[in-house]
This record gives C-alpha cells, sequence and structure tokens, in this order.
C-alpha cells in the first residue's frame, strides 16, 4: 500500500507561479512512475504531467507544456510540479498518482494509488 499526500496549492494571480509537492509513504518509491492529474468540478480528470521511475523520461499534456515541469527526489519520497506563467483556466483540484510499472504515461487507468488533491486557484 502507498500513501501520496499532495502539498503545495493555494490562490495565485495569472501569471505567477506554484510549486506542488507530493510526498510518498513506503520504501519502494523510486520503483514507481508518478504522474499529475487535475479535474475540475463536472469534468473529467486530465492528465497533466508525468515521470518515469529514474526520473529520465517526462510527458506533458499539450496544455502545460513549456509552463510545468515534474520532478522527483527518490531520495525523499517526493514528486513535484513546478507551475510557471499560470492561467485562470489552471484552476483546479491537482492530483498526484503512481503507477507501478515505473514507466511515464499519460494513460490514467495505470495509476493504481491517488492522493487527496491539493487545490490550485488561479485569479485573472
Amino acid at each position: 500500500q502507498v500513501q501520496l499526500v499532495e502539498a503545495g496549492g493555494g490562490l495565485v494571480q495569472a501569471g505567477g507561479s506554484l510549486r506542488l509537492s507530493c510526498a510518498a509513504s513506503g520504501r519502494t518509491f523510486s520503483t514507481y512512475a508518478m504522474g499529475w492529474f487535475r479535474q475540475a468540478p463536472g469534468k473529467e480528470r486530465e492528465f497533466v504531467a508525468a515521470i518515469s521511475r529514474s526520473g529520465g523520461s517526462t510527458v506533458y499534456a499539450d496544455s502545460v507544456k513549456g509552463r510545468f515541469t515534474i520532478s522527483r527526489d527518490n531520495a525523499k519520497n517526493t514528486v513535484y510540479l513546478q507551475m510557471n506563467s499560470l492561467k485562470p483556466e489552471d484552476t483546479t483540484v491537482y492530483y498526484c498518482a503512481a503507477d507501478l510499472l515505473g514507466i511515464a504515461t499519460e494513460l490514467e487507468s495505470r495509476y493504481v494509488y491517488w492522493g487527496p488533491g491539493t487545490q490550485v486557484t488561479v485569479s485573472s
């Protein structure tokens, strides 16, 4: 069992930055690929970014490419999402998730463990 807890959400003005973090329990964090997803009320969950177990491979949604950066620190069991040039349409709840196969993917069905989410609000 893996427990994930996100942190770092909050309120920021358009054009600003936030860094989300996701801390994982357990000793096998370095074997998981990690992903970030987001979901607005009444909408389907949307892929944001993913990183392989080693950190050597990343995948991004087109909507955040060039603005968001995913990274991980396996020594700290933590994955990060640096969000720059934030837009009001980035406002939603962000979730981190773990994929046991270790390969970065945008496929939501591959992710087994999920955090409770953290709210990001971007004001215009």
